[in-house]
Parts: C-alpha cells; sequence; structure tokens
C-alpha cells in the first residue's frame, strides 16, 4: 500500500488545545502535528505528535511552540520543515528558529513592513560610520502593500477545491517582529470574499504552494475536535497532576497511531463504498 505523502520537507502545524477541564479552569496544550496526504482522503490530514502543557506563569506559548518545533527539525535534519501557525505564532519568540525551519502565518491588520535599505547590499568600506541602516522605506499595513503593489492571477487547490485568486506579493522586512530578516508577504485577494495576507520567511516557495500551505492548517483544527469529541479527551475528569499532564497527549498520540494503523493495514476500499450508502447526511462531502 503507497506511504502517505512526504516530500524532502516536512509541514508542521502548531495550535492550542483545551482537552478537559478541573472546575473553573482549563488545561491548555500547544500541540505540534505534522500534515500528510492520503490516498483515500481528499484532504490533509494532522497527526499529533508533540505536546507541552502551557500553565499560567511559565513560558508563553510561542516559547513552548518554539522547543517542539526544534525537536522536530532536530529530529529529521535531512529535511526541512515547513511551519504553518495562526497569528499567535508570530511573534519576537519564534524569530531565531533552526536555519532548516519556515514559518508562515497571518499577520496582524497594523503590520508595519519596510522596505530593505539599499545600503546594506553595499560594501562595508563604502558605508557611514555607526551602525548601518536596516530598515528601506515605510510600506505601510498589508492592506497598503496589496494596494500599491501589482496583483498576479494564482490557481490554488484548496478545501478540495480549485480556484484563482489575484496575489500580491513583495518581499519586504517586518521589523517589528523579524527585524533585518528578509520575509515574503502574501496579500490575497478573491471575488465575492474577504481578503486575507500571509507572511512567510520562505523565500522560494511559489506563492500558490504557500497558500494551499496554510490552507491546510484547518487539518489540526478538525484532528483536535476528533479528540475531543470522537476519542475521547473531551471526557477526561483528572485533578492530580501527572494525569492532566499526561491523559490528552495520550489520546491524541492514540488517535495518530490509528491513523498510521488504519493507512497501513485497515484500509478497504470495499468497506468504504459500502459505508457510502448509510452515511446519507454526508452525501455532497467527499471523505
Amino acid at each position: 500500500m503507497p506511504r502517505p505523502h512526504l516530500s524532502k520537507s516536512l509541514r508542521c502545524l502548531l495550535d492550542a488545545f483545551q482537552p478537559c477541564f478541573t472546575f473553573a479552569t482549563f488545561a491548555t496544550f500547544v500541540v505540534a502535528a505534522l500534515v500528510v496526504e492520503l490516498p483515500f482522503l481528499q484532504r490533509p490530514i494532522a497527526l499529533s505528535v508533540l505536546f507541552r502543557l502551557w500553565q499560567p506563569g511559565g513560558p508563553s506559548k510561542p516559547a513552548l511552540a518554539f522547543q517542539l518545533v526544534t525537536l522536530i527539525a532536530r529530529a529529521r535534519p535531512d529535511r526541512r520543515v515547513h511551519v504553518v501557525a495562526d497569528g499567535a505564532y508570530l511573534c519576537r519568540t519564534l524569530r531565531h528558529l533552526p536555519d532548516s525551519v519556515t514559518l508562515t502565518g497571518p499577520p496582524p491588520r497594523h503590520a508595519g513592513l519596510y522596505e530593505a535599505h539599499p545600503d546594506t547590499a553595499q560594501a562595508r568600506p563604502l558605508r557611514r560610520r555607526g551602525r548601518p541602516r536596516v530598515r528601506g522605506e515605510r510600506i505601510g499595513t498589508p492592506a497598503e502593500l496589496a494596494a500599491a503593489t501589482p496583483g498576479v492571477p494564482t490557481t490554488v487547490t484548496r478545501y478540495g477545491r480549485t480556484s484563482t485568486v489575484t496575489v500580491h506579493e513583495r518581499r519586504c522586512l517586518w521589523y517589528g517582529v523579524f527585524r533585518s530578516q528578509p520575509i515574503r508577504v502574501l496579500a490575497v485577494r478573491e471575488p465575492r470574499k474577504p481578503g486575507f495576507a500571509l507572511v512567510t520567511t520562505d523565500l522560494t516557495t511559489p506563492a500558490a504552494r504557500i497558500i494551499e500551505c496554510y490552507a491546510a492548517r484547518w487539518a489540526i483544527e478538525v484532528a483536535l475536535a476528533d479528540a475531543k469529541h470522537i476519542t475521547g479527551a473531551g471526557e477526561a475528569r483528572n485533578r492530580t497532576r501527572r494525569a492532566v499532564e499526561r491523559t490528552a497527549p495520550f489520546v491524541m498520540l492514540a488517535q495518530t497511531l490509528v491513523v498510521v494503523w488504519y493507512h497501513l493495514a485497515g484500509h478497504s476500499p470495499k468497506v468504504v463504498t459500502e459505508h457510502g450508502p448509510r452515511a446519507r447526511w454526508y452525501t455532497t462531502k467527499p471523505p
């Protein structure tokens, strides 16, 4: 049976998860998941692999996410790791990720973008005394960048559909977060839908692939919802420290193992075909 689709790079998703409660407080985990594409599904699926319990007064969620991404990068130094996360993780804490890791996510609407200063390309003897300037002219917010940058029609496949969007792309600086590290900003516009912007430290991957990878972030939301309502993480009622730390990660790892087992040994196209007519409320949705 064919293996899950894995190229020479790994796609990693980050999110926070609240599986259970103790009286009036929630246990929150930062979860790292790997995205794979399986032959019997028409959508990407997230396999939860690493977890960190977040506690008030302890390391922040981005700091815990940094630990998880670093572990994944060290485990597979032969592969590039493309991290996709929501806007909460696009912060200074994740600015110093390993060289093999790129980060993609949506910036806030007020993000201040700048051109790279042309003096940075000059040889040092030609510069004036003092610290060289890093920022060039101010571009403005992502919306202002989109208004000042020509758009390019781009075909993307997301959520099981293929459509054409207009992408306004520019390489620039987000000095408030990434300092002098070059980034790419993709402002995406499509008819009858609100536009959105993405920031990525990946300077080489085509824009269409970046947009598709970000759309695959929804897979972790599905995985967390399944862990709560199907696998049983939402039914945990724990009180002791070790139980709180272990139950939810164990449930999500068990869910990952079930998916891997089903792909390698349990899948039967005949069973899926027979089950289709019984699931009448999902006749218009792909598996």
